[in-house]
């Protein structure tokens, strides 16, 4: 089977929440889990969308996911909170802490919230737009205590996971939506190069000889690559810096750190979100008009090749959304034998 396949995100989404329930999930959590990793695949994030379908099923299963529960508040103050998910999905979680974080920024200008122990996440572009559409600004950082895949710069052994880093802006017109890892890829792209026969782009593992290099398969070699910080050979001080912020707002945030982390953690992540509402401090509408003319300004820059005018982040994965939302989505034939496999697994056979 070499040929892609098209299916409609609701056929897709109902698919999945059967999967998930047939796990154990509960109806509420399953379709949570299934929504958020069909917008990821929506937006063309290929690599957190249903891809990682197969992992949350198993997870389920072996019970390093739990299938039903709230997040526990551990401590609170004003407009910041400290939550546990207990290993609950982060993609059942995380929307209920942006709705919280959005609401104490309605009451205080600005919420945050840390969150431990909240498995799998997929792609943070998918919870910005609950607080766009609200007018709101939203960042979000999030790291995996037990996982260390990321060398510091000068280093060919990792301390770091990848390290996500997102934000999501309104404007007058769509939104500005960022979604970027602080090493030079995320594991799940260097899994599907594996998977799909092909080298990296750019230089983004570092071997065990110190070099630099595109060839995704020396990541399970024996002893593995390890990924380099975003920036690479040249310049990956700046990504180690990054890196180290992300977990200092993570990790040692939460109090939760690659020490704390048990051996059944396995994916879980540690997020920081917050959430700043512009009304506390500028008249309704005037941050929108700023950030539009922040835009256009971006749009207007010459571009180096005329056929490829200069994008801001967000704009090729929101037409992407609306084109698979009238065509249907996109999956390879790589991703379709994952979704074969989850299907068979789960007696549930594909839309």
């Amino acid at each position: 089977m070499n040929e892609e396949k098209k299916r409609s995100a609701a056929a897709m989404t109902d698919w999945a929440t059967r999967c998930l329930m047939k796990q154990g999930a509960a109806k509420n959590v399953a379709h949570a889990m299934a929504e958020h990793l069909v917008a990821g695949d929506l937006l063309g994030f290929r690599t957190h969308g249903l891809l990682r379908l197969r992992y949350n099923l198993q997870a389920l299963a072996a019970g390093t996911t739990r299938a039903e529960g709230t997040p526990q508040i551990v401590q609170r103050r004003g407009a910041i909170e400290l939550w546990d998910a207990e290993l609950l999905s982060g993609l059942y979680v995380l929307p209920k802490a942006v709705a919280r974080a959005m609401a104490m920024a309605h009451d205080y200008g600005t919420g945050t919230i840390v969150i431990r122990r909240t498995q799998h996440v997929a792609a943070l572009a998918v919870y910005l737009e609950q607080a766009t559409r609200a007018g709101m600004l939203i960042q979000m950082m999030c790291s995996t205590p037990a996982q260390e895949v990321v060398a510091p710069f000068g280093g060919k052994s990792a301390c770091f996971s990848p390290n996500p880093f997102a934000i999501g802006v309104p404007t007058r017109s769509q939104p500005v939506l960022l979604d970027m890892s602080l090493s030079m890829t995320a594991a799940g792209k260097v899994r599907t190069a594996i998977a799909e026969d092909r080298d990296l782009p750019y230089p983004a593992l570092i071997t065990q000889d110190g070099d630099y290099s595109c060839d995704p398969k020396t990541f399970i070699a024996e002893p593995p690559s390890v990924l380099a910080s975003l920036g690479g050979e040249k310049l990956g001080y700046k990504g180690t810096g990054l890196n180290l912020f992300s977990e200092f707002w993570t990790l040692a945030l939460s109090d939760y750190g690659r020490a704390d982390a048990a051996a059944g953690d396995s994916d879980a992540n540690t997020v920081w979100l917050q959430v700043v509402d512009p009304t506390a401090l500028l008249a309704q509408g005037a941050f929108e008009l700023q950030a539009e003319q922040l835009v256009a300004a971006v749009k207007a820059a010459t571009p180096i090749d005329p056929e490829r005018p200069v994008r801001v982040p967000g704009e090729g994965a929101l037409a992407t959304r609306q084109r698979q939302s009238e065509e249907g989505i996109s999956y390879s034939a790589a991703t379709w034998r994952q979704l074969q496999w989850c299907a068979d697994y789960c007696n549930e056979p594909l839309p």
